[in-house]
């Protein structure tokens, strides 16, 4: 039995229609309609596809798993200033001269100061 694209696409519509969620297409052959998902495609294939051979599907959902959180948490974006998506941790506050500085409550800086 055959599962072609073309029956994948009408078992994914049917599931859209189910769920409440309309589609907007694009034109075949027109990848620039919806340029953040083929540059998300680009960076699947190029980073993790071309480089992986899952030998299960366990395997490749691990993988593509480690991946996604790495693409959304730690991967810089050129389009968000070189920042990732959403950063697992909040990076500290960086003084003017480039290191940073340990910022202390003006009672515990004086505690600090006498021991």
């Amino acid at each position: 039995m055959c599962y072609g694209p073309e029956f994948i696409a009408t078992a994914v519509q049917e599931w859209l229609a189910k769920v409440g969620v309309k589609t907007l297409y694009i034109a075949p052959g027109s990848p620039w309609e919806n340029g953040y998902c083929e540059s998300f495609n680009g960076s699947l294939r190029d980073e993790l596809l071309n480089g992986e051979i899952f030998y299960s599907l366990a395997e490749a959902r691990i993988l593509i798993e480690a991946w996604r959180r790495h693409y959304n948490t730690v991967r810089p974006h050129s389009s968000l200033g070189y920042r990732p998506p959403a950063p697992e941790a909040v990076p500290s506050p960086v003084s003017p001269s480039g290191s940073a500085s340990l910022h202390l409550r003006p009672t515990l800086e004086m505690e600090a100061s006498m021991h």
